[in-house]
């Protein structure tokens, strides 16, 4: 990823753009389909970090083998990945502007929303900070995080 990369704006009308697979038949991923989330453990209550990305983005296509990185690295944390497009009946009434957005929650409390810069060392933080905090929800962040968060925490949910 380029060291000036900028979060992708959402276009109206933007055309699809060939997307560039981030895994193999040999290299299985760990981020999640979003439709998956559902499957966690709930008695786990695991950190889940949730991209919400769309296909049309270069830069989320250049942000999924970060993401695939760090769910390497903390096998503790849930990665997941949304195209808000194709997943738009799982995530709901976002309005997501800015791609890539992070949604991190836990046990149904959603404990940050917000567009992310690709940068691996600003993601990892990130995700530290929320995995070693108790789940207290942000304040500020509108109805929809915290419906999704709750919605994508059940068994079934998804």
């Amino acid at each position: 990823m380029p060291s000036g990369a900028t979060p992708c704006g959402a276009p109206a009308g933007a055309p699809a753009q060939p997307t560039a697979s981030a895994t193999t038949a040999a290299s299985p991923t760990r981020v999640l389909p979003v439709d998956r989330l559902a499957a966690q453990p709930a008695t786990d209550a695991p950190l889940v970090v949730l991209a919400l990305c769309a296909q049309w983005c270069g830069t989320c296509r250049e942000f999924r083998p970060t993401l695939e990185r760090l769910a390497e690295a903390r096998r503790d944390v849930v990665f997941a990945w949304a195209d808000v497009e194709d997943d738009a009946e799982l995530v709901g009434d976002l309005d997501v502007e800015n791609f890539p957005t992070l949604a991190l929650f836990r046990a149904g409390v959603a404990l940050h929303y917000g567009v992310s810069l690709p940068h691996e060392s600003v993601v990892a933080r990130l995700v530290e900070t929320f995995a070693a905090a108790a789940p207290r929800a942000a304040p500020g962040l509108a109805a929809e995080i915290g419906a999704l968060a709750r919605r994508l925490s059940q068994p079934g949910g998804g």
